[in-house]
């Protein structure tokens, strides 16, 4: 067999290289909870549900997108007002007085605004809104992260979801 000579400088190169990717390998994501798969699915179901009816493939959920959004609904928690975070992401809000709002419940609601959402113009119908539906069925979204919070003071509850890609451009069409 024939091994090259090395430099030292070369050698510590490939050797840390080794340390490196042996070292990311090994840092693996929590599995998450029964519980938290639960509250996943409360979330996937009905948007997915409404991404099957246009044959569009579903959303995969994300924990980088989960991160950013808790994060986010925790700087709500505290005025529990219907904010976005104006961040990089689609993102789609919503809030309900008392404690016991779900994300089914919340993902239902956006999903809903499908009844006021006209493909031919592009538009939502009677001065209602319908961008929570266009942002769950945009055609390039692929993934999904949310969070729920209950807000102090008994303000309610705040949930929110992000998206990436994000959707929800003026003038495009989500699907």
């Amino acid at each position: 067999m024939f091994f090259p000579k090395l430099s030292p400088t070369i050698f510590l190169f490939f050797f840390l290289n080794l340390l490196i990717s042996t070292s990311i390998n090994a840092i693996k994501t929590p599995t998450p909870t029964q519980s938290q798969l639960n509250v996943i699915k409360q979330f996937l179901t009905f948007q997915n549900k409404a991404r099957t009816a246009l044959r569009m493939p579903p959303l995969v959920w994300d924990s980088k997108l989960a991160r950013y959004a808790d994060l986010y609904a925790r700087q709500r928690r505290n005025d529990c007002l219907l904010k976005h975070s104006n961040g990089p992401y689609g993102e789609n809000i919503f809030w309900g007085s008392g404690d016991g709002w779900t994300p089914a419940q919340a993902s239902l609601a956006w999903v809903a605004e499908q009844r006021w959402y006209r493909y031919g113009s592009n538009s939502c119908g009677g001065g209602k809104e319908c961008g929570h539906y266009t942002q769950i069925v945009w055609k390039t979204t692929k993934r999904i992260g949310c969070a729920r919070v209950t807000c102090f003071g008994g303000r309610g509850v705040f949930i929110t979801c992000n998206y990436f890609p994000p959707g929800n451009f003026i003038g495009e069409k989500p699907y």
